[in-house]
């Protein structure tokens, strides 16, 4: 059953990212609880699929204040075809100088840690944030699939790759087409593995960041389902207190 395997591929990338990867999310996590603890920002960036853990990670139950997406609707799609769709999508963030007018609106200094999605780790927009976020002394921290990065050829014209330029590369396990899957009789893979590795990886990161923020006893607010919340205050509160963290930043 092609369910059970891909489920079984999955678990396998998960125990291999565990087991490889410890050392670096434990370094990531202490960069983290460094920014935050000082009232500054962990930034999340994507484009395209790699949106997706960017966005998860707040506001999201159980994450805290203190992460800040970097979120361009221009970089993602609301549409298919046409206006807001995919192919849009796809040529601006293939298109150097376009993530500068982005981080233009973001007040990314030298004590906030910037970490960039991408699975192929080529593109100019992700190329691009790392290199900015590298000239305004910040540490990144790139999540990416190293065997890709092993394999490609940088096309950004600096001649660097994501990797190149990260503090430090937490690889994703992922191969390069993504998709895990292979279908009889079609040379093409389905079932893309990106997406849950970047999430997964972001939730270690909380969890370990969580607990260094707790031992310094500086865990800011965190966000609570109110399906086991029975204080129907405590997430305005969360809202109010990213609201002065986030004007913080601007200071």
């Amino acid at each position: 059953m092609s369910a059970d395997l891909y489920f079984e591929k999955i678990i396998e990338i998960l125990k291999k990212v565990k087991e490889t990867q410890k050392e670096n999310i434990r370094k990531a996590s202490e960069l983290m609880a460094k920014s935050i603890s000082q009232g500054r920002a962990v930034y999340t960036f994507g484009s395209g699929h790699s949106v997706l853990p960017a966005q998860d990670v707040f506001p999201r139950y159980g994450t805290f204040v203190g992460i800040q997406p970097i979120l361009d609707s221009r970089l993602m799609w609301f549409n298919i075809l046409g206006p807001g769709g995919v192919k849009e999508l796809l040529w601006l963030e293939r298109t150097e100088g376009y993530i500068k007018n982005v981080l233009d609106q973001y007040p990314i200094t030298e004590k906030d840690v910037v970490i960039v999605y991408s699975h192929g780790g080529l593109n100019p927009a992700p190329v691009e944030v790392a290199l900015e976020s590298k000239k305004k002394g910040a540490k990144v921290v790139a999540i990416t699939s190293m065997e890709n990065q092993k394999i490609s050829k940088a096309s950004h014209s600096s001649g660097k790759k994501l990797s190149d330029i990260a503090d430090i590369t937490i690889d994703n396990g992922v191969p390069p087409e993504d998709a895990l899957i292979e279908i009889e009789g079609r040379k093409e893979k389905i079932s893309a593995g990106s997406t849950v590795l970047g999430v997964v990886i972001t939730m270690a990161l909380i969890a370990e960041t969580g607990k260094i923020l707790n031992e310094m006893g500086k865990l800011p607010p965190v966000f609570i389902s109110p399906n086991i919340c029975n204080d129907p205050e405590h997430n305005n509160n969360v809202f109010k207190a990213y609201r002065d963290f986030y004007l913080n930043l601007f200071k």
